[in-house]
């Protein structure tokens, strides 16, 4: 649970993203390739100001994770990722007025309880993983 903070901001830093990347695309309105190059269009689109400071936010998720998964167990880490569809979802019902029907809060209900399951699951497993870490330097070092 020590890193519980850096796997929140990633999934934070996904879900801003997302929201940007939205809020970018829909700045430029309909995307359409006639007539135009589409080498010519894809780089207008990765240039217009809220699709890249999307990606560059992404980029910023990915090295975050990357420092995640250097420290707990995939199948701890990456279920939290889920709670970035949570964010997401919240987000664009108050920003872009999107729905959030039943069936929605539904299905943010069931990956919240599920994350907490899993985050249950993830006590004090940490250590235990960073112990089999170093007993495998150890182990390698040895064999030298």
């Amino acid at each position: 649970m020590k890193y519980i903070v850096f796997i929140l901001f990633t999934v934070m830093t996904n879900a801003a993203a997302q929201l940007m990347l939205k809020q970018g695309m829909m700045s430029l309105g309909p995307i359409s390739f006639d007539g135009v190059n589409p080498l010519v269009k894809l780089l207008q689109i990765v240039f217009s100001p809220w699709v890249f400071l999307g990606l560059c936010t992404f980029v910023i998720s990915m090295a975050s994770h990357l420092y995640v998964l250097s420290k707990v167990e995939l199948s701890f880490a990456y279920p939290f990722l889920s709670l970035a569809y949570v964010a997401v979802a919240v987000f664009a019902y108050f920003v872009f007025r999107e729905d959030l029907n039943g069936w929605r809060i539904a299905g943010i209900a069931c990956i919240c309880v599920g994350t907490i399951l899993i985050a249950q699951s993830g006590r004090g497993h940490e250590d235990h993983t960073a112990s089999i870490t170093s007993d495998k330097v150890g182990t390698s070092e040895i064999l030298r």
